[in-house]
């Protein structure tokens, strides 16, 4: 995952306690340097499914891991390059 610009030290995640004057927050480079990296994308994509049964559904489904390795070895996963499938992003059109 790579950050453009300043969002590693700009960028601010907040959370609440519960408590009055609660309000912690922590940076981008401090999450991705912490023990689940997975956490920015998973929270990132929990922001953008809709809030009820559906989102809570989909988000139980999905699975992000660390690195290259993971547990599915049998689904054979390939990399999906998206921008050589757009016909805009070819030359001489």
């Amino acid at each position: 995952m790579k950050f453009t610009g300043k969002k590693l030290t700009d960028k601010v995640y907040y959370r609440h306690t519960g408590y009055i004057g609660g309000i912690k927050g922590i940076t981008a480079g401090k999450v991705l340097d912490s023990k689940f990296p997975e956490r920015v994308l998973e929270k990132a994509v929990e922001r953008m499914v809709p809030r009820g049964p559906l989102g809570r559904a989909q988000m139980r489904a999905l699975h992000l891991y660390n690195g290259t390795e993971h547990p599915h070895a049998g689904q054979q996963p390939t990399t999906l390059d998206v921008a050589s499938m757009n016909r805009k992003n070819k030359v001489g059109a």
